[in-house]
């Protein structure tokens, strides 16, 4: 059975960090493209971040400079650094192996 099982979320204020985490059990990591995705109140999913199984990445455009997506083959293990937090960055945030399995998602609250 596939699990993903994120962590890191919490409470932060505007400008500040956190780190996010994503480990996997149950099927090979290594070989999958991982993403991270994030809901907001209100709104559909969006795509946050993409790394393939070589380490190539992607960002969103809102973003880009503020956010690095990471994996650990080692640790079957995606990570999210999350910096220079805004409050539009607040929501439900998922990680995602390939094309069908998805994290229950960790909560991230940026507000002062």
């Amino acid at each position: 059975q596939v699990q993903l099982v994120e962590s890191g979320g919490g409470l932060v204020q505007p400008g500040g960090s956190l780190r996010l985490s994503c480990t996997v059990s149950g099927r090979i990591f290594s070989t999958n493209y991982m993403y991270w995705y994030r809901q907001a109140p209100g709104n559909q999913r969006e795509s946050v971040a993409a790394i393939s199984s070589g380490g190539s990445t992607v960002y969103a455009d809102s973003v880009t400079g503020r956010f690095t997506i990471s994996r650990d083959n080692a640790k079957n293990t995606v990570y999210l650094q999350m910096n220079s937090l805004k409050v539009e960055d607040t929501g439900v945030y998922y990680c995602k192996m390939g094309a069908q399995y998805w994290g229950k998602g960790t909560l991230v609250t940026v507000r002062s």
